[in-house]
Protein backbone atom coordinates (compact mmCIF):
# COMPACT_ATOMS: atom_id res chain seq x y z
CA UNK A 1 0.00 0.00 0.00
CA UNK A 2 1.75 3.30 -1.59
CA UNK A 3 0.33 6.28 0.23
CA UNK A 4 2.49 9.26 -0.66
CA UNK A 5 5.82 9.52 -2.51
CA UNK A 6 8.93 11.17 0.02
CA UNK A 7 9.40 14.91 -0.71
CA UNK A 8 12.97 14.74 -0.56
CA UNK A 9 13.75 17.59 -3.09
CA UNK A 10 12.55 21.13 -1.86
CA UNK A 11 14.86 22.78 1.00
CA UNK A 12 11.59 23.99 2.90
CA UNK A 13 9.52 20.53 2.68
CA UNK A 14 8.23 18.89 5.91
CA UNK A 15 10.58 16.80 7.48
CA UNK A 16 9.91 12.79 5.98
CA UNK A 17 8.43 12.26 9.99
CA UNK A 18 5.73 14.65 9.21
CA UNK A 19 5.15 13.44 5.45
CA UNK A 20 4.48 10.66 6.87
CA UNK A 21 1.95 11.70 9.49
CA UNK A 22 0.28 13.39 7.60
CA UNK A 23 -0.33 11.01 4.41
CA UNK A 24 -1.52 8.34 7.52
CA UNK A 25 -3.75 11.03 8.64
CA UNK A 26 -5.03 11.83 5.65
CA UNK A 27 -5.81 7.97 4.42
CA UNK A 28 -7.54 7.46 7.99
CA UNK A 29 -9.85 10.93 7.10
CA UNK A 30 -10.56 9.94 3.53
CA UNK A 31 -11.47 6.25 4.91
CA UNK A 32 -8.57 4.63 2.64
CA UNK A 33 -7.53 3.31 6.05
CA UNK A 34 -10.55 2.10 8.20
CA UNK A 35 -11.11 1.66 12.21
CA UNK A 36 -9.65 -1.20 13.15
CA UNK A 37 -7.47 -1.93 9.80
CA UNK A 38 -3.94 -3.37 10.53
CA UNK A 39 -1.19 -1.10 9.22
CA UNK A 40 1.94 -2.70 7.43
CA UNK A 41 4.60 -3.34 9.27
CA UNK A 42 7.41 -0.55 10.06
CA UNK A 43 9.91 -2.49 7.85
CA UNK A 44 7.27 -2.99 4.94
CA UNK A 45 5.78 0.36 5.25
CA UNK A 46 9.61 1.96 4.79
CA UNK A 47 10.72 -0.40 2.20
CA UNK A 48 7.40 0.98 0.11
CA UNK A 49 7.61 4.37 0.31
CA UNK A 50 11.75 4.20 0.72
CA UNK A 51 12.27 5.50 3.97
CA UNK A 52 14.13 4.41 6.85
CA UNK A 53 12.47 2.36 9.88
CA UNK A 54 13.93 4.91 12.03
CA UNK A 55 11.17 7.84 10.61
CA UNK A 56 8.24 5.38 10.07
CA UNK A 57 8.25 3.98 13.53
CA UNK A 58 8.75 7.76 14.58
CA UNK A 59 5.43 8.38 12.87
CA UNK A 60 3.38 5.74 14.17
CA UNK A 61 4.48 6.64 17.61
CA UNK A 62 3.21 10.01 17.10
CA UNK A 63 0.47 8.85 15.24
CA UNK A 64 -0.64 6.82 18.76
CA UNK A 65 -0.39 10.05 20.99
CA UNK A 66 -2.85 11.81 19.19
CA UNK A 67 -4.71 8.54 19.16
CA UNK A 68 -5.69 7.80 15.74
CA UNK A 69 -3.55 4.44 15.82
CA UNK A 70 -3.38 1.96 18.50
CA UNK A 71 -0.31 -0.32 19.32
CA UNK A 72 0.50 -3.30 22.05
CA UNK A 73 4.32 -4.03 22.86
CA UNK A 74 5.11 -6.70 20.46
CA UNK A 75 1.98 -6.40 18.17
CA UNK A 76 0.82 -4.41 15.42
CA UNK A 77 -0.44 -1.09 14.75
CA UNK A 78 -4.09 -0.63 13.69
CA UNK A 79 -6.49 1.91 13.47
CA UNK A 80 -8.22 3.41 16.65
CA UNK A 81 -11.83 3.02 16.69
CA UNK A 82 -12.83 6.49 16.66
CA UNK A 83 -15.62 7.38 18.84
CA UNK A 84 -18.79 9.18 17.36
CA UNK A 85 -19.00 12.65 19.21
CA UNK A 86 -22.03 14.27 18.29
CA UNK A 87 -21.08 18.08 17.20
CA UNK A 88 -22.98 20.54 19.54
CA UNK A 89 -23.92 23.95 18.04
CA UNK A 90 -21.56 26.71 18.46
CA UNK A 91 -23.75 29.11 21.02
CA UNK A 92 -24.09 33.02 20.58
CA UNK A 93 -21.56 35.20 22.08
CA UNK A 94 -22.62 36.49 24.94
CA UNK A 95 -21.44 39.35 26.95
CA UNK A 96 -19.27 38.85 29.74
CA UNK A 97 -20.58 40.06 32.87
CA UNK A 98 -17.71 42.69 34.12
CA UNK A 99 -16.14 43.14 37.51
CA UNK A 100 -12.90 42.47 39.02
CA UNK A 101 -12.88 38.77 38.19
CA UNK A 102 -13.81 39.35 34.87
CA UNK A 103 -10.50 41.70 34.76
CA UNK A 104 -8.44 39.19 36.56
CA UNK A 105 -9.62 36.13 35.15
CA UNK A 106 -12.02 35.65 32.38
CA UNK A 107 -10.32 38.64 29.90
CA UNK A 108 -7.39 36.50 29.74
CA UNK A 109 -9.45 33.39 27.62
CA UNK A 110 -11.69 35.76 26.09
CA UNK A 111 -10.01 35.93 22.94
CA UNK A 112 -14.15 37.72 21.20
CA UNK A 113 -13.01 40.72 22.27
CA UNK A 114 -11.48 42.72 19.33
CA UNK A 115 -10.52 45.96 20.81
CA UNK A 116 -8.59 45.16 24.10
CA UNK A 117 -8.05 48.73 24.65
CA UNK A 118 -7.84 48.43 29.01
CA UNK A 119 -5.23 45.62 28.77
CA UNK A 120 -2.35 44.85 30.47
CA UNK A 121 0.41 43.41 27.84
CA UNK A 122 1.56 44.28 24.43
CA UNK A 123 -0.06 43.32 21.13
CA UNK A 124 1.27 39.33 20.13
CA UNK A 125 2.63 40.67 16.39
CA UNK A 126 4.77 43.23 18.49
CA UNK A 127 6.80 40.43 19.76
CA UNK A 128 7.89 38.98 17.06
CA UNK A 129 11.48 40.31 16.75
CA UNK A 130 12.30 39.82 20.07
CA UNK A 131 14.52 36.75 19.69
CA UNK A 132 12.54 34.33 20.99
CA UNK A 133 12.18 32.08 18.03
CA UNK A 134 15.43 32.13 18.12
CA UNK A 135 15.93 31.54 22.11
CA UNK A 136 13.38 28.73 21.03
CA UNK A 137 15.82 27.13 18.53
CA UNK A 138 18.55 27.17 20.58
CA UNK A 139 16.64 25.72 23.86
CA UNK A 140 15.81 22.64 21.61
CA UNK A 141 19.48 21.46 21.23
CA UNK A 142 19.79 20.96 25.21
CA UNK A 143 19.99 17.52 26.08
CA UNK A 144 17.23 16.55 27.50
CA UNK A 145 18.90 15.32 30.80
CA UNK A 146 19.99 19.09 31.61
CA UNK A 147 16.52 19.63 31.91
CA UNK A 148 14.66 16.60 33.55
CA UNK A 149 15.29 17.11 37.17
CA UNK A 150 13.14 20.55 39.14
CA UNK A 151 15.74 22.91 38.94
CA UNK A 152 17.60 25.00 41.68
CA UNK A 153 14.79 26.39 44.35
CA UNK A 154 16.20 30.19 43.45
CA UNK A 155 15.84 29.22 39.68
CA UNK A 156 18.00 29.27 36.54
CA UNK A 157 21.79 30.64 37.50
CA UNK A 158 22.93 32.09 34.54
CA UNK A 159 19.69 33.74 34.62
CA UNK A 160 20.42 34.86 37.84
CA UNK A 161 23.82 36.10 37.41
CA UNK A 162 22.77 38.05 33.44
CA UNK A 163 20.07 39.83 36.44
CA UNK A 164 22.15 41.06 38.87
CA UNK A 165 24.77 41.69 36.01
CA UNK A 166 22.16 44.02 34.60
CA UNK A 167 20.89 45.73 38.12
CA UNK A 168 24.61 46.53 38.82
CA UNK A 169 24.04 48.62 35.53
CA UNK A 170 20.94 50.64 37.66
CA UNK A 171 23.39 50.93 40.69
CA UNK A 172 21.74 48.12 42.56
CA UNK A 173 25.23 45.78 43.96
CA UNK A 174 23.44 42.53 44.50
CA UNK A 175 24.45 39.09 43.60
CA UNK A 176 22.80 36.01 42.22
CA UNK A 177 22.08 34.22 45.64
CA UNK A 178 20.31 37.75 46.24
CA UNK A 179 17.84 36.70 43.22
CA UNK A 180 14.85 34.79 43.35
CA UNK A 181 13.06 33.72 40.21
CA UNK A 182 9.10 33.44 40.25
CA UNK A 183 6.60 32.57 38.23
CA UNK A 184 6.13 36.38 36.87
CA UNK A 185 6.35 39.52 38.98
CA UNK A 186 2.53 38.71 40.22
CA UNK A 187 4.16 35.70 41.82
CA UNK A 188 6.81 37.35 43.88
CA UNK A 189 4.53 39.70 44.95
CA UNK A 190 2.34 36.57 46.35
CA UNK A 191 5.36 35.53 47.80
CA UNK A 192 6.59 38.47 49.69
CA UNK A 193 3.09 39.00 51.38
CA UNK A 194 2.28 35.29 52.52
CA UNK A 195 6.51 35.49 53.73
CA UNK A 196 6.12 38.90 55.50
CA UNK A 197 2.67 39.69 56.26
CA UNK A 198 -0.27 38.31 58.95
CA UNK A 199 -3.96 39.11 58.44
CA UNK A 200 -4.86 42.45 59.87
CA UNK A 201 -1.22 43.88 58.96
CA UNK A 202 -1.10 47.06 58.04
CA UNK A 203 0.32 48.35 54.49
CA UNK A 204 0.12 50.98 52.20
CA UNK A 205 -0.95 51.25 48.61
CA UNK A 206 -1.05 53.70 46.10
CA UNK A 207 -3.77 55.22 44.60
CA UNK A 208 -4.76 54.01 41.84
CA UNK A 209 -2.56 50.93 41.79
CA UNK A 210 -2.21 47.33 40.20
CA UNK A 211 -5.60 45.90 40.22
CA UNK A 212 -3.78 42.43 41.42
CA UNK A 213 -1.94 43.02 44.14
CA UNK A 214 -5.60 44.37 45.59
CA UNK A 215 -6.85 40.99 45.40
CA UNK A 216 -3.70 38.99 46.63
CA UNK A 217 -3.72 41.46 50.28
CA UNK A 218 -7.68 41.26 50.17
CA UNK A 219 -6.78 37.07 49.75
CA UNK A 220 -4.48 37.28 52.86
CA UNK A 221 -6.36 39.67 55.01
CA UNK A 222 -4.35 42.39 54.64
CA UNK A 223 -5.45 45.84 56.19
CA UNK A 224 -4.87 48.21 53.16
CA UNK A 225 -4.77 52.33 53.53
CA UNK A 226 -4.13 54.38 50.45
CA UNK A 227 -2.00 57.01 49.43
CA UNK A 228 -2.49 58.99 46.35
CA UNK A 229 -0.29 58.98 43.84
CA UNK A 230 1.50 62.23 42.27
CA UNK A 231 2.93 63.55 39.61
CA UNK A 232 6.25 62.66 41.13
CA UNK A 233 5.57 60.55 43.41
CA UNK A 234 3.30 59.58 46.66
CA UNK A 235 1.55 62.45 48.57
CA UNK A 236 4.26 61.98 51.91
CA UNK A 237 2.04 64.06 53.70
CA UNK A 238 -0.75 60.94 53.71
CA UNK A 239 1.99 58.37 54.50
CA UNK A 240 3.13 60.33 56.98
CA UNK A 241 -0.21 60.52 58.44
CA UNK A 242 -1.12 57.20 58.35
CA UNK A 243 2.45 56.20 59.71
CA UNK A 244 1.70 58.05 62.42
CA UNK A 245 -2.09 56.68 63.63
CA UNK A 246 -0.87 52.85 62.37
CA UNK A 247 1.61 50.44 62.42
CA UNK A 248 2.20 50.66 58.35
CA UNK A 249 4.58 47.62 58.04
CA UNK A 250 4.79 47.82 54.38
CA UNK A 251 4.52 50.62 51.18
CA UNK A 252 3.65 49.18 47.93
CA UNK A 253 5.17 51.26 45.17
CA UNK A 254 5.77 51.57 41.36
CA UNK A 255 8.58 53.77 40.13
CA UNK A 256 8.54 53.79 36.69
CA UNK A 257 5.75 54.22 34.34
CA UNK A 258 3.09 53.17 36.84
CA UNK A 259 0.23 50.98 36.57
CA UNK A 260 -2.08 52.34 35.72
CA UNK A 261 -0.93 56.10 35.75
CA UNK A 262 1.88 56.05 33.49
CA UNK A 263 3.54 58.21 35.94
CA UNK A 264 7.55 57.76 37.00
CA UNK A 265 9.01 58.69 40.96
CA UNK A 266 11.39 62.46 40.24
CA UNK A 267 14.72 61.51 42.09
CA UNK A 268 13.71 64.00 44.70
CA UNK A 269 9.97 62.15 45.34
CA UNK A 270 11.75 58.69 45.81
CA UNK A 271 14.25 60.05 48.20
CA UNK A 272 11.44 61.80 50.10
CA UNK A 273 9.60 58.79 50.36
CA UNK A 274 13.03 56.82 51.78
CA UNK A 275 13.34 59.08 54.23
CA UNK A 276 9.81 58.47 55.22
CA UNK A 277 10.46 54.83 55.04
CA UNK A 278 13.42 55.06 57.00
CA UNK A 279 11.60 57.11 59.82
CA UNK A 280 8.87 55.18 60.45
CA UNK A 281 10.84 51.67 59.90
CA UNK A 282 8.44 50.69 57.14
CA UNK A 283 9.85 48.19 54.52
CA UNK A 284 9.22 49.23 50.60
CA UNK A 285 8.21 46.79 48.15
CA UNK A 286 9.34 47.79 44.51
CA UNK A 287 7.17 46.62 41.66
CA UNK A 288 9.14 47.57 38.73
CA UNK A 289 8.15 45.15 35.72
CA UNK A 290 8.01 48.02 33.36
CA UNK A 291 11.85 49.63 33.59
CA UNK A 292 12.82 48.11 30.27
CA UNK A 293 9.91 50.05 28.50
CA UNK A 294 11.68 53.64 29.64
CA UNK A 295 13.94 55.00 27.50
CA UNK A 296 15.95 57.68 29.77
CA UNK A 297 17.62 56.33 33.58
CA UNK A 298 15.07 56.80 36.00
CA UNK A 299 15.37 56.38 40.15
CA UNK A 300 15.63 52.97 41.32
CA UNK A 301 14.80 52.79 45.07
CA UNK A 302 16.58 49.72 45.35
CA UNK A 303 19.67 51.12 44.27
CA UNK A 304 19.49 54.31 46.33
CA UNK A 305 18.18 52.67 49.62
CA UNK A 306 19.79 49.18 49.65
CA UNK A 307 18.07 45.47 50.08
CA UNK A 308 17.67 45.79 54.06
CA UNK A 309 14.86 48.60 52.97
CA UNK A 310 13.61 48.06 50.19
CA UNK A 311 12.24 44.85 47.89
CA UNK A 312 12.89 44.78 44.53
CA UNK A 313 10.38 42.71 42.10
CA UNK A 314 10.46 42.68 38.39
CA UNK A 315 9.67 40.34 35.34
CA UNK A 316 9.64 40.00 31.64
CA UNK A 317 5.62 39.71 30.81
CA UNK A 318 6.11 43.49 29.43
CA UNK A 319 8.99 43.43 27.27
CA UNK A 320 10.05 39.51 26.70
CA UNK A 321 6.07 38.20 26.53
CA UNK A 322 3.13 37.62 29.07
CA UNK A 323 3.10 33.78 28.26
CA UNK A 324 6.81 33.49 29.79
CA UNK A 325 6.23 34.01 33.12
CA UNK A 326 9.17 34.73 34.21
CA UNK A 327 9.85 37.21 37.34
CA UNK A 328 12.06 37.84 39.99
CA UNK A 329 12.50 39.24 43.45
CA UNK A 330 15.90 40.62 44.65
CA UNK A 331 16.27 41.85 48.67
CA UNK A 332 18.94 40.51 51.38
CA UNK A 333 20.24 36.92 51.46
CA UNK A 334 18.02 36.58 54.89
CA UNK A 335 14.63 37.39 53.54
CA UNK A 336 15.52 35.08 50.19
CA UNK A 337 16.17 32.57 52.27
CA UNK A 338 12.56 33.02 53.61
CA UNK A 339 10.84 33.50 50.35
CA UNK A 340 12.24 30.45 48.51
CA UNK A 341 10.62 28.48 51.37
CA UNK A 342 7.59 30.18 50.98
CA UNK A 343 8.06 29.74 47.17
CA UNK A 344 8.60 25.72 47.52
CA UNK A 345 5.60 25.39 49.93
CA UNK A 346 3.75 27.28 47.36
CA UNK A 347 4.63 25.52 43.81
CA UNK A 348 7.80 23.84 44.28
CA UNK A 349 10.45 25.52 41.60
CA UNK A 350 9.49 27.60 39.05
CA UNK A 351 9.42 26.69 35.68
CA UNK A 352 13.13 26.58 33.88
CA UNK A 353 12.61 25.84 30.76
CA UNK A 354 10.66 29.21 30.43
CA UNK A 355 13.98 30.79 32.12
CA UNK A 356 16.10 29.07 30.22
CA UNK A 357 14.51 30.54 27.16
CA UNK A 358 14.08 34.17 28.55
CA UNK A 359 17.78 33.78 29.00
CA UNK A 360 18.29 33.08 25.62
CA UNK A 361 16.31 36.10 24.60
CA UNK A 362 18.26 38.56 27.07
CA UNK A 363 21.32 37.50 25.65
CA UNK A 364 20.83 37.38 22.25
CA UNK A 365 22.62 40.42 20.35
CA UNK A 366 18.50 41.85 18.71
CA UNK A 367 17.24 42.08 21.95
CA UNK A 368 18.60 45.46 22.76
CA UNK A 369 17.46 46.43 19.26
CA UNK A 370 13.96 45.10 19.67
CA UNK A 371 13.33 47.34 22.68
CA UNK A 372 14.18 50.15 20.83
CA UNK A 373 12.01 49.37 18.29
CA UNK A 374 9.57 48.37 21.10
CA UNK A 375 9.92 52.20 22.97
CA UNK A 376 9.74 53.90 19.77
CA UNK A 377 6.38 52.27 18.72
CA UNK A 378 5.47 53.04 22.24
CA UNK A 379 5.99 57.10 21.84
CA UNK A 380 4.18 57.07 18.08
CA UNK A 381 1.44 55.47 19.69
CA UNK A 382 1.27 57.57 22.73
CA UNK A 383 0.97 60.94 20.60
CA UNK A 384 -1.73 59.26 18.52
CA UNK A 385 -3.58 58.08 21.55
CA UNK A 386 -2.99 61.44 23.44
CA UNK A 387 -4.24 63.37 20.48
CA UNK A 388 -7.23 61.64 20.23
CA UNK A 389 -7.83 61.60 23.43
CA UNK A 390 -7.54 65.29 23.71
CA UNK A 391 -9.49 65.86 20.43
CA UNK A 392 -12.36 63.87 22.32
CA UNK A 393 -12.24 65.74 25.22
CA UNK A 394 -10.69 63.71 27.81
CA UNK A 395 -8.41 65.02 30.67
CA UNK A 396 -5.13 62.98 30.82
CA UNK A 397 -3.42 62.68 34.10
CA UNK A 398 0.27 62.24 32.80
CA UNK A 399 1.82 62.04 29.11
CA UNK A 400 4.80 60.00 29.63
CA UNK A 401 5.56 59.59 26.07
CA UNK A 402 6.03 55.14 27.54
CA UNK A 403 5.19 52.48 28.39
CA UNK A 404 2.08 51.02 27.66
CA UNK A 405 -0.46 53.30 29.86
CA UNK A 406 -2.51 56.30 29.50
CA UNK A 407 -4.97 57.40 32.39
CA UNK A 408 -7.73 59.42 31.22
CA UNK A 409 -11.29 60.57 31.91
CA UNK A 410 -13.97 62.25 30.06
CA UNK A 411 -14.08 66.48 30.98
CA UNK A 412 -17.40 67.21 32.57
CA UNK A 413 -19.25 64.38 32.49
CA UNK A 414 -20.74 62.61 35.66
CA UNK A 415 -19.33 59.40 36.64
CA UNK A 416 -20.66 57.46 39.26
CA UNK A 417 -19.78 53.60 39.67
CA UNK A 418 -23.63 53.25 38.00
CA UNK A 419 -22.99 55.41 34.94
CA UNK A 420 -19.27 53.45 34.73
CA UNK A 421 -20.64 50.09 34.77
CA UNK A 422 -22.92 51.06 31.80
CA UNK A 423 -20.00 52.03 29.92
CA UNK A 424 -18.38 49.33 30.70
CA UNK A 425 -21.61 47.31 29.56
CA UNK A 426 -22.29 49.11 26.46
CA UNK A 427 -18.39 48.48 25.53
CA UNK A 428 -18.63 44.77 25.58
CA UNK A 429 -21.40 44.89 23.33
CA UNK A 430 -19.65 46.57 20.46
CA UNK A 431 -16.53 43.90 21.39
CA UNK A 432 -14.70 47.09 23.45
CA UNK A 433 -12.67 46.66 26.63
CA UNK A 434 -12.54 49.41 28.90
CA UNK A 435 -10.97 49.46 32.32
CA UNK A 436 -13.01 51.46 34.78
CA UNK A 437 -11.05 53.53 37.53
CA UNK A 438 -12.39 51.56 40.62
CA UNK A 439 -10.79 48.31 39.28
CA UNK A 440 -7.57 50.30 40.72
CA UNK A 441 -8.38 52.22 43.92
CA UNK A 442 -8.37 50.66 47.33
CA UNK A 443 -11.39 51.70 47.82
CA UNK A 444 -13.11 50.99 44.97
CA UNK A 445 -14.42 54.49 44.48
CA UNK A 446 -15.00 55.92 40.91
CA UNK A 447 -13.79 58.90 39.42
CA UNK A 448 -14.39 58.75 35.99
CA UNK A 449 -10.79 57.58 35.15
CA UNK A 450 -9.92 54.62 32.86
CA UNK A 451 -6.93 53.15 31.59
CA UNK A 452 -6.02 53.13 28.32
CA UNK A 453 -3.22 51.02 26.88
CA UNK A 454 -1.96 52.63 23.97
CA UNK A 455 -0.84 50.09 21.73
CA UNK A 456 -4.42 48.80 21.36
CA UNK A 457 -6.50 52.30 21.84
CA UNK A 458 -5.43 53.61 18.25
CA UNK A 459 -8.62 52.18 16.57
CA UNK A 460 -10.93 54.21 15.00
CA UNK A 461 -14.15 52.04 16.39
CA UNK A 462 -12.83 53.15 20.01
CA UNK A 463 -13.47 56.07 19.68
CA UNK A 464 -16.55 56.50 17.40
CA UNK A 465 -18.03 54.82 20.28
CA UNK A 466 -17.03 57.50 22.48
CA UNK A 467 -18.45 60.13 20.68
CA UNK A 468 -22.11 57.81 20.45
CA UNK A 469 -21.56 56.93 23.90
CA UNK A 470 -21.53 61.19 24.71
CA UNK A 471 -24.37 61.41 22.40
CA UNK A 472 -26.29 58.21 24.43
CA UNK A 473 -25.58 60.69 27.84
CA UNK A 474 -26.79 64.20 26.04
CA UNK A 475 -30.05 62.20 25.51
CA UNK A 476 -30.28 61.16 28.52
CA UNK A 477 -29.76 63.97 30.71
CA UNK A 478 -32.48 66.22 31.67
CA UNK A 479 -33.09 69.01 29.68
CA UNK A 480 -32.58 72.32 31.27
CA UNK A 481 -34.86 75.51 31.62
CA UNK A 482 -33.84 78.92 29.58
CA UNK A 483 -31.10 81.27 31.25
CA UNK A 484 -34.06 84.13 31.52
CA UNK A 485 -36.26 81.47 32.86
CA UNK A 486 -37.56 82.68 36.33
CA UNK A 487 -37.94 80.54 39.32
CA UNK A 488 -40.84 79.61 41.17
Amino acid sequence: MILFTPDRRRKDAPTLVEQTVSAIESAIREKTLRPGMILPSVRQFARDHSLSTFTVMTAYNSLVARGLLQSRPGACFRVSRQRQVATAPVPDWVVPRIGASWLLADVFADHSISIKAGCGWLPPDWHDESGLPHALRQLSRVPVSQLSSYGHPQGYHPLREHIAHGLLEHGLDVDATQILLTHGATQALDIVVRTLLRPGDHVAVESPCYSNLLQILAINHITVHAVPRTHDGIDEAVLHNLAQHHPIRAMFVTTVLQNPTGASFSMAGAFRLLQLAEKHSVLVIEDDVSRDLLPEPAPLLAALAGPHRVIYISGYAKSVMPSMRVGYLSCSRELIEQFTRTKMSLGLTSAEIMERAVYHVLRDGRYSTYLRGIRERLHNAHDAVGTTLLEQGFEILEEPGAGLFLWARPKNRPCTSNTMTTRVARALEAGIWLAPGHYFHPEGREEGWMRFNVAYSDHPRLWQFFEDEALYQDEALPSKPPANASSR
